[in-house]
């Protein structure tokens, strides 16, 4: 089954929740809709699930116009951030209910039951209720009553979002597994950029209602077409740094200038705006192109196993994403290593002019 929205938008009190977004799913596609807290996401799966109507553009499924087609008459399930089970259902009745309600013979039912349990390893719990299971385990139970039924559309609204890291993890991986041999349509809401580029497949950015960019998921991590996907597809945030190209020179701020290479060589002189993902900047040089700049420290934000370092010169402000634990005091002078090659160039606009390419890291 393919889905296509043509130029839905939808307005709610006079506020425009989704403006004119048009998107194609094909059958057995992994899709991620990536957006802030009130992007659209939401509002952009109810369009697709039928429980709310567009008020211009429509909805096709199969090439069928089905823009005011009931929920009910259509194949689709959906599974929310909260665990929503029947609590006084044991999980094989949940995972039951909706093969019950199309009316399906209880020795097909038992066995599809069984099958979708044991694929999202929750057989042995079959006979317990919801509020006996763990949270990962309530939320297997729901994916699974989402599943069963072999809907044509599911539709997935940051169901992981109230898991700990190791079973998001765990369940991302089981995701990627369970629908690389389907034929359904996955459509998965996220706030966070390393959630979609983990479940990969596709990723369309949102923003305010609108689709930013909309592609395979790693052409828009490395490619974004925007300043906005940049920062939108960046955790955390690209940095951006105003600079100019004047001949061979680059500059950044008016006040850090280094020679132009190769990989700036085919852009033309003006103003423009550099980027640098947060993960390239280093506290040691590794490439023979790297910007040595001296900074000082504002916040070392340690995270886990990771630490997001915040710095600033006179002119501008930095954020790095470090690997381990670097805990420096605030205004401790330090020097950090820029990779020019890997510096997106956009316009002062926000028009993407080049993403950076592959370079093979110098060996000390």
């Amino acid at each position: 089954m393919s889905l296509v929205l043509e130029n839905v938008t939808r307005v709610v009190d006079n506020q425009v929740f989704i403006d004119d977004a048009s998107l194609r799913f094909e059958p057995g596609s992994f899709n991620v809709l990536l957006g802030r807290t009130l992007s659209g996401k939401t509002s952009l799966m109810r369009l697709m699930a039928g429980l709310d109507r567009p008020d211009r553009g429509r909805i096709l499924m199969n090439g069928v116009d089905v823009t005011g087609r009931a929920v009910r008459l259509r194949n689709v399930s959906m599974v929310y951030q909260q665990f929503i089970n029947y609590p006084t259902m044991t999980v094989f009745e949940n995972i039951a209910s909706p093969l019950r309600q199309a009316g399906m013979g209880a020795e097909h039912i038992q066995e599809r039951v069984l099958q979708t349990a044991r694929m999202l390893r929750i057989e042995p719990f079959l006979k317990r209720h919801p509020l006996e299971l763990s949270g990962g385990q309530q939320q297997r139970t729901a994916m699974a009553r989402a599943l069963v039924k072999d809907a044509e559309l599911i539709l997935f609204d940051e169901p992981l979002v109230n898991l700990d890291y190791k079973l998001r993890e765990e369940l991302r991986q089981e995701m990627r597994e369970l629908f690389a041999a389907r034929h359904t349509i996955a459509v998965y809401a996220t706030t966070e950029p390393n959630e979609a580029l983990a479940l990969g497949g596709t990723t369309t950015i949102l923003h305010e209602g609108r689709v930013i960019q909309s592609e395979k998921t790693a052409e828009v991590y490395h490619r974004p077409n925007s300043v906005l996907a940049a920062e939108l597809f960046s955790e955390p945030p690209i940095n951006l740094i105003p600079g100019r190209i004047a001949g061979n020179e680059v500059s950044f701020a008016a006040a850090v200038h280094f020679p132009r290479n190769v990989d700036l060589g085919r852009i033309g002189d003006g103003e423009l705006r550099f980027g640098v993902r947060p993960s390239h900047i280093s506290l040691v040089p590794s490439n023979d192109d790297d910007l040595e700049l001296a900074v000082s420290v504002e916040l070392a934000e340690i995270s886990g196993s990771e630490t997001f370092l915040h710095v600033r010169n006179e002119h501008f402000q930095l954020v790095l994403h470090l690997p381990g634990v670097h805990d420096y005091a605030v205004d401790a002078p330090i020097r950090i290593y820029i990779p020019t090659h890997k510096l997106f160039v956009f316009e002062p606009e926000g028009r993407l002019i080049q993403a950076p390419g592959l370079r093979v890291a110098r060996v000390a």
